[in-house]
């Protein structure tokens, strides 16, 4: 107050006072003057507090790594990476200063003169201009404040841009600044443009890419060079010369950035799908419900189950092979019932149904899509569960929906190795015969059930390793109807990994009741891993920004099989995979190290399946349509539609990681026979045909064939019983 009154003259002497006008003049201003303190005083009870300034804790991306090593996802609302201002090239700081504030480490926060001259620019044209904000003006609006464009938020922004100043040193702010302004696609900070738009760190940048994201900062969508390169290539231009006129760079130097081409990481648009974005996805659900919101902004690292290389195997398996599956489905259902239901009603009304009955081209863009062939993969580890590869679907970006995780399909003929599970742990060897032969099966509802094996065959006696081998039908409904019953078929399938609803029926045997994919896939990893189920995990280990770990996870397992039964299957389910109806895995894709598995086909062929694992690895497809009324196509089993993709899967992951040449360790509670094909007794040395199968040793047959005996001896048992009868050999 006192320097706004030192100009006014006192009273004179002889009594002359001030007039009115002039006391009323100076009672407006005074007034006005101390409406604007006011007016200050409130504004600062909405800016930041001391607290909120000095406690700097920017949002960061959550990056989620491979058990390779690379980076497969973030998740973030805004996509940025902390790097520290001592990492960031000298000229991506000069290229920021020469263009947003070249006076940045001489002023306190706010230019003044700057601003005036702006504010009278905006007055003159009528309009609201970029620009007059410092550097750090730029950060608090940016930290604390709206991006509206009126009086009040640029004072408040005067403001708090020296409180920052107060706050923080020069080089705090700049490296603020440049980790924390706005860039294109939701990229904040440099270091995520640069990763971004050239595919690359901020250290490894070139004066041109320096230019680019400087000059953007100001107005990233407005200059964003993918859609708008003419203006992006005019600022960086402009952003080249300031760096000249300030002396931070040579002339030569000017001249071949200025020069340069401008070149930008292809396909920005798919970017934020990352690797295995079915897999990502999984875990980003999961992962939200233990962390929340804090999983997109706290800057989290995420370590995963996941191999890259074993994921690579798994997409260019399915996409070699799933439009031959789909061309086949296709083929089946260019016809007019089918057509008429799935084409869409203005497509009919426009072509007419007939025209695209018979114009291949209609059928197939109806067909591919409401028609589309679905996929799951599966790669795990048995030994610790780890996921190593998934494919939920043919496109992510068509269908988010997981039929690796979130799928229930019949599994057909996969269970049947759960079913002779049950068989073997209770006693029935694989030399145990069934016969061959129809059965009728009374339901509960009153209905009959008449199962037939998948080519109508029938025969006569027939081992359980012949019926797994040719995945026989009737010998699994006989095995459960007569030996193992239903409901003991469910208590292994429980305890082997399978959650879903099962039905204790009959036809459980052929795999009626529906189960998860990821499920079935553990399931087999008993098989592989002794009998010793292990949970499938994605995730190791979440650290948060500092490196401190925050939540860790070990394998789960518990042993649900003797080692005995779980040996026993591996081998009659190698005689699947070798001789039996995997046998394509050898013949035609020389797939030779030791392995087993299973094939699998519901009715119709509207599911197919095939699962295989080695010691180290079980990879498991289904293939079908998610509408179960619609089929595959004629003779799209397992062996003809999932195998293809599975067995170049299997093969081609175990050489990409050099894994050695292992096989399936025999328990000592196993041994080999020599046994009667007739009696299944202990071979004589007379009995005609002999065969080599494996026994739990608690069920080796202890006595010698007694069909088959010497001759001699053979006639005096038969004289001592008194019967005169010859006997001819």
């Amino acid at each position: 107050m006192k320097r706004f009154f030192r100009n006014v003259a006192p009273h004179p002497p002889g009594g002359t006072t001030i007039s009115p006008n002039r006391r009323r003049l100076l009672f407006i201003l005074v007034a006005l003057f101390i409406a604007f303190l006011s007016w200050i005083v409130y504004l600062s009870f909405s800016l930041p507090s001391f607290d909120q300034l000095e406690n700097y804790n920017p949002e960061l991306a959550t990056k989620v790594f491979s058990a390779d090593g690379v980076l497969i996802k973030e998740f973030f609302t805004e996509r940025r990476f902390y790097v520290p201002l001592a990492e960031i090239p000298e000229p991506m700081v000069k290229a920021v200063l020469a263009i947003e504030d070249h006076r940045f480490y001489s002023h306190w926060g706010i230019a003044p003169l700057r601003f005036l001259r702006a504010a009278l620019s905006d007055i003159l044209t009528m309009s609201r201009q970029q620009g007059a904000s410092t550097l750090t003006q730029q950060l608090a609006r940016r930290l604390h404040l709206s991006p509206e464009k009126t009086i009040t938020r640029k004072i408040k922004e005067m403001i708090t841009a020296v409180q920052l100043e107060r706050t923080y040193t020069k080089h705090e702010i700049m490296d603020m600044y440049l980790n924390h302004m706005s860039f294109a696609h939701g990229s904040y900070g440099v270091e995520a443009a640069s990763q971004l738009m050239f595919g690359k760190k901020i250290q490894n940048c070139t004066l041109d890419e320096f230019a680019l994201l400087a000059g953007m900062a100001q107005r990233p969508a407005y200059l964003n060079p993918y859609r708008y390169a003419d203006r992006a290539l005019k600022r960086r231009t402009m952003v080249l010369n300031r760096m000249l006129d300030e002396g931070y760079i040579t002339r030569a130097q000017y001249q071949q950035a200025v020069n340069a081409e401008l070149k930008l990481a292809p396909n920005y648009e798919r970017k934020d799908l990352g690797i295995a974005p079915y897999f990502t996805e999984t875990i980003r659900q999961e992962l939200q419900r233990q962390y929340g919101w804090d999983l997109y902004k706290a800057g989290m690292q995420i370590y995963t189950t996941l191999d890259t290389r074993v994921q690579a195997c798994a997409e260019q398996a399915v996409a070699a092979f799933l439009p031959h599956n789909q061309e086949i489905s296709n083929r089946a259902h260019r016809n007019k019932d089918d057509l008429q239901k799935l084409a869409p009603k203005e497509m009919i009304e426009k072509y007419g149904l007939e025209k695209i009955i018979y114009t291949k081209a209609l059928a197939d863009s109806v067909l591919n899509t409401k028609a589309a062939v679905q996929v799951s993969v599966l790669v795990l580890d048995p030994r610790n569960g780890h996921i190593l590869a998934m494919i939920g679907g043919r496109d992510f970006t068509e269908s988010k929906y997981n039929r690796c995780v979130q799928a229930i399909r019949q599994p057909g003929s996969v269970f049947k190795p759960i079913v002779y599970t049950a068989a073997v742990d209770n006693g029935y060897m694989p030399c145990y015969e069934k016969l061959n032969q129809p059965i009728v099966v009374q339901q509960s509802d009153g209905s009959r059930w008449t199962p037939a094996n998948y080519d109508n065959t029938i025969g006569g006696k027939t081992t359980l390793r012949e019926g797994l081998r040719r995945s026989l039908n009737l010998v699994s409904a006989r095995l459960v109807q007569e030996d193992v019953p239903p409901r003991q078929i469910v208590h292994y399938a429980r305890s082997m990994g399978i959650t879903t609803p099962l039905d204790a029926v009959d036809a459980i045997a052929l795999g009626s009741t529906g189960v998860k994919p990821i499920e079935i896939t553990a399931a087999f990893g008993v098989f592989a891993n002794r009998g010793v189920l292990v949970s499938p995990i994605s995730v190791l280990r979440v650290e948060d920004r500092f490196g401190n770990v925050l939540s860790t996870a070990a394998p789960q397992s518990r042993g649900v099989l003797r080692e005995e039964t779980a040996y026993i299957m591996v081998d009659m389910l190698r005689s699947v995979a070798q001789e039996g109806t995997g046998s394509a895995s050898v013949s035609q894709f020389n797939f030779r190290r030791p392995a087993a598995g299973k094939t699998g086909t519901t009715n119709d062929c509207t599911d197919a399946w095939y699962i295989t694992f080695t010691p180290q690895i079980v990879v498991s497809t289904w293939v079908g349509h998610d509408d179960p009324s619609l089929n595959l196509g004629p003779r799209q089993t397992g062996s003809n539609a999932a195998l293809p993709i599975t067995v170049p899967i299997i093969k081609n992951s175990l050489d990409t990681l050099n894994l050695p040449v292992v096989d399936f360790v025999r328990p000592a509670g196993v041994v080999n026979a020599s046994i009667c094909n007739e009696s299944k007794m202990l071979a004589g040395k007379y009995c005609p045909e002999v065969v080599d199968e494996i026994f739990d040793v608690r069920y080796l047959p202890q006595e010698e064939c007694p069909i088959h005996k010497n001759p001699r001896s053979m006639i005096r048992d038969y004289r001592s019983r008194g019967s005169k009868k010859k006997i001819k050999y």
